[in-house]
């Protein structure tokens, strides 16, 4: 083996979290080491990759390597070993970059109460910090990675400043849902996204190709390789295709060592002053239950035994439907307004709260869309003419709404190690055992209700509710902050209580998850807690 690297800090995992937090260190002076278990992505193999694809999963756009498998939306059982007894369905990818090349791109707030549950509804529990302690990292965030947004309308969630670029022009769909529901409850607003609404960073803005996800094709959609960029160029080093296997601390619980493996089965050992954790709510855990030892006998990080426990989502509720009159979707971002006011209220004490996704993409998510229609159209005989005007008509009348719930913390939806199965590493893989409780599930109930009443507005028929949830690819928990060392991970700063040189940043420090997409608090916590980093080495002012 040869000698170990060296650096100020080690960043394992190259999406968002760890980007930002090695552009912030790097650009302080540090030196910064970001291992990432997958390789580069060319956009225009992606591009064709989704293309080509039978089945058009969120991950198809990024072909799954034995070296660094990532779940995949229609094999859920091959990556988790799952127990059930719900299936947990939310991805993420292995890739330079990280899960960011296939997210929609929605950077929504926490609203304030989402900080206190506990104090606010007796449910879940309280962050150690509040959305006031957070709120100039989320404008921070904004600007960081281009967010368009309507600054005259606040969702829910105070703001210090505005956002940095106009927002996305709503859709034809947009507007009419907005002037239907003008006299009702249901608030449609335009939905802040991290996508170009200009150029904006040597990135054109958004040509409405309806791909978001598995990939934008131009890169008018932000994914993390804009900053894994701008780390480079101030020195940071990317060491791809290298998965790190264990974490090895001291007598004193200082982590000094990172042992990793190449592609090509070699190994390597990296050294550092600090270690940061950057790796997602699933792989987190996983490392460090898997870096146990005989000092360290149920893993790093773990004396609270809360590592892998409280996985959440945010599960879906997805319904669809055919409206009278044509609302033209099936163009433009995929979604470009929600309805976002109904994430908070004193009914949070009861059933779980949602926010509504306005889906500018027809039935491709419930059904796979026009495709399928025309083959069942086919089947009747239709000649081409007449099966042209059918599709047409129908599609062009295709709704579909989702309804992201909250979900809540519960100690028994756990990631742990998989005592059969590992990977080509000798990792064990992750098991997951994972429940929806009816807390969600009365929100699933109502948010039903909802739909309904909105399709009913428009006059709409065929009126589907799917049957189960979906995962909405927010993978949250496992990892938690809190003051108190007994019942959580990381502290306000994200720092393990037990190990003073490791940070874990994502969304596997989150308490609860809210029901805002989670990437842009993300982002806040990981430039709130470079911050503190940076200042560690400066030492006091």
């Amino acid at each position: 083996m040869t000698q170990p690297l060296q650096a100020d800090v080690v960043i394992v995992g190259s999406g968002i979290a760890g980007a930002l937090a090695a552009t912030r260190l790097a650009q302080a002076g540090l030196r910064i080491l970001i291992i990432e278990a997958g390789k580069p992505v060319d956009r225009n193999q992606a591009v064709q990759h989704f293309r080509d694809a039978a089945i058009k999963v969120p991950e198809c756009a990024y072909p799954v390597q034995p070296e660094a498998i990532h779940p995949t939306s229609d094999r859920l059982g091959d990556w988790y070993q799952q127990e059930g007894p719900d299936f947990f369905k939310s991805t993420y990818l292995k890739v330079v970059g990280g899960t960011t090349w296939h997210w929609l791109g929605t950077c929504l707030r926490l609203v304030p109460s989402d900080f206190q549950t506990q104090t606010r509804f007796g449910r879940g529990v309280d962050w150690p910090i509040t959305y006031a302690d957070l709120e100039p990292f989320y404008l921070q965030a904004e600007h960081a990675l281009g967010v368009s947004g309507d600054s005259s309308h606040d969702l829910g969630s105070p703001r210090s400043g505005p956002f940095l670029l106009p927002p996305i022009p709503q859709t034809y769909l947009d507007h009419t849902l907005a002037q239907t529901l003008g006299d009702t409850r249901f608030e449609v607003q335009a939905t802040p996204q991290a996508r170009n609404s200009v150029v904006h960073d040597e990135r054109p803005p958004c040509c409405g190709s309806s791909s978001c996800i598995p990939v934008c094709p131009i890169q008018a959609k932000y994914d993390a390789t804009a900053h894994l960029k701008k780390a480079q160029a101030a020195g940071a080093r990317l060491l791809d295709q290298s998965t790190v296997v264990q974490l090895i601390p001291d007598a004193q619980g200082q982590i000094t060592t990172a042992r990793f493996r190449r592609w090509d089965q070699s190994e390597g050992q990296v050294q550092a002053s600090i270690f940061i954790l950057a790796c997602h709510a699933i792989e987190t855990p996983r490392l460090l239950l898997a870096s146990r030892s005989a000092a360290w006998p149920a893993g790093l990080a773990n004396s609270s035994d809360q590592v892998g426990r409280n996985l959440m989502d945010h599960p879906v509720q997805l319904s669809w439907a055919l409206s009278q009159d044509p609302v033209y979707p099936y163009r433009g971002p995929l979604s470009t307004s929600g309805i976002e006011n109904l994430r908070d209220g004193d009914f949070r004490r009861d059933r779980s709260a949602y926010r509504i996704e306005i889906g500018n993409d027809g039935w491709n998510w419930p059904t796979g869309g026009p495709l399928p229609l025309a083959a069942q159209l086919a089947s009747r005989g239709l000649d081409a003419q007449a099966l042209d005007r059918a599709l047409q008509h129908e599609t062009a009348r295709h709704l579909r709404l989702t309804a992201l719930t909250e979900q809540l913390p519960e100690a028994d939806n756990q990631v742990t190690l998989d005592p059969r199965k590992q990977d080509v590493y000798g990792v064990p893989l992750p098991h997951i055992r994972y429940r929806v409780d009816d807390y969600a599930r009365q929100g699933m109930q109502q948010a039903r209700q909802d739909h309904a009443e909105i399709f009913g507005r428009l006059r709409a028929s065929a009126i589907q509710h799917a049957p189960d949830f979906f995962g909405a690819g927010h993978i949250m928990g496992t990892c938690r902050m809190g003051s108190d060392p007994r019942h959580s991970v990381v502290d306000a700063q994200s720092c393990s209580h037990d190990h003073p040189n490791l940070y874990v940043l994502g969304s596997s420090v989150f308490p609860t998850g809210g029901t805002a997409n989670p990437t842009l608090t993300i982002a806040a916590l990981s430039l709130r807690t470079a911050d503190v980093i940076v200042q560690r080495f400066r030492g006091p002012l």
